[in-house]
């Protein structure tokens, strides 16, 4: 049981770094990849550090398991232009 709630944290934390990381990027670059919900990742950030508590352990697993993957590949795909 403890060990779950560590992970949840964990995987929390991870996603507030990912939405930081969105924040920090260019308004152009975010323009540029229309394609990432830049918003909402940020907006996800924002209520996870100023609201955790309002943060469901159903939407976090939902967030982990249909959005982190996709987001991933699209990442990579950013990445993949920069090194051009």
């Amino acid at each position: 049981m403890k060990g779950d709630v560590m992970c949840f944290h964990a995987v929390v934390y991870n996603i507030m770094i990912i939405g930081e990381a969105a924040n920090m990027l260019t308004k152009e670059f975010r323009e540029e990849h229309p394609e990432t919900p830049w918003r909402n990742i940020i907006d996800m950030r924002n209520v996870l550090v100023h609201g955790y508590y309002m943060a469901s352990p159903l939407f976090i697993w939902e967030t982990c398991t249909n959005d982190l993957g996709p987001l991933l590949e699209q990442v990579k795909g950013y990445v993949s232009e920069l090194k051009k």
